[in-house]
């Protein structure tokens, strides 16, 4: 059993302070899983572990009860109500036959009105004891925050991941009829490579997109309108499936740009299936294409509701979302990632009484 002058809280005082203490304190004993006093209770007195041990704990969140603190022999609790004259905001409940120091309230303020050099002792190791708890909350929150970023990343993923599994299995599904023709067959082989690949790209990205990689991208001369075409032909069978129309104002220009075709796929799948989950009941979407100060730029725009203005500026930031399903701006940060890769530009803006809109500038640099 402790004893009061070999505590980290009273050890040093004056023996006029100690006899204070003494004069003023009760032993009170308790048996096993006895609860001293709980949240909600008055603060009537401050205790301190004689022997035995205290858990301390407090219901956090919705409902659950978490420890907060396990308390052994010369360990002080209950001062903070005694202090600020507020109600417990923890309990505390024995582990195991447990004996404390009991000091009632009115005690403890006269003796702190006595005794400055305890007043300071105790307001240090309240001090302390505040700057653990801070800390312990801190590394609860960075952990909890971790845990709903893996699962906002993995949501993300299987998004992203879902519209090529989709086109796989309808694609298995056709060539499994019994009325395929062999052009059918093999147009449904051609799909589901072309998606296996896409599968395969994406997951590149998410993996460098993770490792923070600055691996230099390999850009080759490309055709833009050969590309921007296949992209597209592939994309309107799946918007159709969806009700939604995709559209070309005007043809993609018939010019040649340093590009990584495999990359710069991912940014206009990933605009377009954007586009179509922001339309459920279907919609258009229109590409637009121009050149001009050195760029090659493609607009995207949907007739859907459009975003508030004030989150444009956040839309490409990593795991920011605007009440997107299943999503957590993850794709949008990769997009601006694959851009910015080819020194380009990615923007976000709305048309008044129109839906979103995206451009992209790519540079027209000589091949």
């Amino acid at each position: 059993m402790v004893a009061i002058e070999s505590t980290k809280l009273f050890g040093g005082l004056s023996e006029p302070d100690l006899d204070l203490l003494r004069g003023s304190m009760e032993v009170r004993e308790f048996p096993h899983d006895h609860v001293i006093f709980k949240e909600g209770d008055a603060g009537d007195g401050m205790y301190m572990v004689r022997s035995g041990e205290i858990q301390i704990s407090a219901v956090i969140g919705e409902g659950d009860r978490k420890p907060l603190a396990r308390l052994g022999p010369g360990d002080y609790f209950g001062e903070m109500a005694v202090i600020d004259n507020e109600p417990r905001s923890a309990s505390a409940v024995t582990q195991g036959e447990t004996s404390v120091y009991y000091w009632p309230r009115e005690a403890i303020l006269k003796l702190l009105e006595q005794s400055p050099m305890l007043a300071v002792r105790l307001i240090r190791e309240f001090s302390h004891r505040m700057r653990e708890f801070n800390k312990r909350f801190v590394d609860e929150a960075l952990q909890a925050e971790r845990l709903t970023m893996v699962g906002r990343f993995a949501r993300s993923i299987v998004h992203d991941f879902k519209n090529p599994l989709n086109v796989i299995g309808l694609a298995a599904e056709m060539a499994g009829m019994d009325r395929a023709t062999p052009a059918m067959r093999n147009n449904s082989v051609m799909r589901i490579r072309k998606q296996v690949d896409r599968l395969s790209r994406m997951t590149n990205e998410l993996l460098e997109f993770t490792r923070g990689s600055q691996n230099p991208i390999v850009l080759a001369q490309t055709n833009f309108a050969r590309f921007v075409n296949e992209i597209l032909d592939e994309l309107r069978a799946e918007a159709a499936d969806r009700r939604v129309e995709i559209v070309c104002e005007m043809a993609a220009p018939d010019i040649d740009l340093l590009l990584d075709p495999s990359r710069l796929t991912h940014v206009f799948y990933n605009l377009v299936h954007n586009a179509i989950q922001a339309m459920p009941d279907g919609g258009k979407i229109i590409f637009r294409f121009r050149m001009g100060n050195g760029e090659v730029v493609t607009e995207i725009e949907d007739t859907g509701k459009g975003f508030a203005p004030e989150i444009v500026h956040r839309l490409f930031e990593a795991f920011a979302t605007f009440g997107k399903a299943n999503g957590s701006g993850l794709g949008l940060a990769i997009c601006k990632k694959i851009v910015t890769d080819h020194k380009g530009n990615i923007k976000a803006h709305n048309y008044p009484n129109r839906g979103a809109v995206f451009t992209i500038g790519l540079p027209m640099q000589a091949a």
